[in-house]
Order: C-alpha cells, then structure tokens, then sequence
C-alpha cells in the first residue's frame, strides 16, 4: 500500500466516526446537561488515565476559560501518586470524586477501552452519589465503563490514537457548541 492510501484509508476512520449522527446528538445532549447542571450550580469533573488523562487536562481548561463552565481536572500528580498509595489504583479516582464532587456535579470520564478499572469504580462512586455521569470510550460497544454512564460517546474503533483524537474533537465540540461559534479569541481576564 503506498503512503498516500493508506492515509485515504486513515483519514477515512476519522471521518466515519467523527460525523457518526449519534456524536452530533450526543453534543447537543451534553451541552443540555452542562446546562442543567450550572443552574444547579455545579461543576464538571475530569479524569482519564495516559492520553486520555492530557485530554480531559485540556478539555477542562477549555471548559472552564473558553465556554464559562467550572470544570476541573484530577490531572495532579500528588492528588495521583497520594489516592493511588492510600485507596490502590484502582480507587484513586473514585475516592477523588469522594473528597470533592457534589451531586449536582457531571463526571466526565475517559478512557480508550473504556476497560479502566479506576475509571469503572469512579463511575460506580459517581452513581452512589447520585451524579450525572459522561463517559469517552472506545473499543468494544459494550465495554464496562459505557454501561455505566447517563450519556456515552463511544468510538467504533480499536486503534488509540482514532479513538483519543475523536474524543478530543467531540469534546471541544460541546465547548464551540455553548459559546455559539467555532472561531473566536482566547478570553481575557476583566
């Protein structure tokens, strides 16, 4: 295969997933919710392990600077490195959303295979404490992590870096969504 169709071929993967109809309403699904949740006066939280950890960083940035919504990331590596070695890995997440999520809080949460088992308990937390819950996978339709949300993206695909890039335009897509336009500024300080 030469290098040019294989980047047809590539590209291709992008385009059938990020234009899948389900995506576009599930936008306009999140945004409702973002809306329901700031009169409720709550925040978005973050989280993701590896790349996925980088995007929900950016995204609740992006959420909070860009688009006006509070969101945070549990991106830290001390919140990390201190959950992780008092609750295990597997927890570290869960016992976060614990320490500083409240019910009318969404959790967004991240993960390629949506197999991630610290993931998966955060959502399960989430649920207890009777949160709104979004979930980003990949992989397997049925995976563990989107049988647990309230509303699921998910990417019909196996190969990391289709599923983590579409999930970052999805996501930045929700933010040009609430602002009303996909060109604009960086916001300035008043």
């Amino acid at each position: 295969m030469n290098d040019l169709t294989f980047i047809d071929i590539y590209l291709d993967y992008y385009k059938k997933n990020l234009f899948a109809a389900d995506a576009k309403e599930n936008i306009i699904e999140m945004r409702d919710m973002i809306t329901r949740m700031e009169q409720e006066q709550g925040k978005m939280i973050f989280a993701g392990n590896g790349a996925s950890a980088a995007i929900a960083s950016h995204c609740a940035l992006d959420f909070t600077k860009q688009a006006g919504v509070r969101a945070v990331s549990f991106n830290d590596p001390s919140l990390i490195t201190a959950f992780a070695n008092d609750y295990g890995y597997e927890y570290w997440v869960a016992k976060a959303i614990g320490f500083y999520a409240e019910p009318q809080d969404i959790a967004v949460l991240v993960s390629s295979s949506g197999q991630s088992p610290n993931m998966i308990n955060a959502a399960k937390y989430a649920q207890e404490k009777e949160m709104k819950i979004i979930t980003f996978t990949g992989f397997s339709a049925d995976n563990p992590l989107k049988q647990l949300g309230d509303l699921n993206f998910w990417v019909n695909s196996s190969a990391y870096n289709i599923i983590e890039c579409t999930h970052l335009i999805w996501l930045t897509t929700a933010i040009d969504l609430i602002i009303g336009k996909a060109e604009y500024p960086v916001k300035l300080a008043s």
